[in-house]
């Protein structure tokens, strides 16, 4: 499976921004896809995720209710909408694959994209 993070950038406090993940290989839709974290100093945090078939969806407490994972399937694409954003949402991004129904940790992912950095500016 091949990830393909994309989206981040610079964005005031309570703005927001939409990071895209498109998901390549042939067993990719067997996957839980998922989205991680990691701030500079700290270790990487568990986001959001998804499962391709019946949608269902887990947050991090830090994020929920502000941020929304989707997906969509003809497109083989995971998106986060990430809104309200304050500046401790500063970190890079990435886009992650497991075979284990809406794990957090991050041993449990097999699969990784490259990551894509995120500022959030007060």
């Amino acid at each position: 499976v091949q990830l393909q993070a994309c989206g981040g950038g610079l964005v005031q406090a309570g703005g927001s921004l939409r990071l895209s993940c498109a998901a390549s290989g042939r067993t990719s839709r067997s996957y839980i896809m998922g989205w991680f974290r990691q701030a500079p100093g700290k270790e990487r945090e568990f986001v959001s995720a998804v499962t391709w078939g019946g949608g269902s969806t887990a947050y991090g407490d830090s994020v929920k209710g502000r941020f929304t994972i989707s997906r969509d399937i003809a497109k083989d694409t995971v998106y986060l909408q990430m809104n309200s954003l304050k500046p401790e949402d500063t970190a890079v991004y990435y886009c992650a694959a497991s075979r284990l129904l809406l794990r957090q940790n991050v041993k449990d992912y097999d699969y990784w994209g490259q990551g894509t950095q995120v500022t959030v500016s007060s």
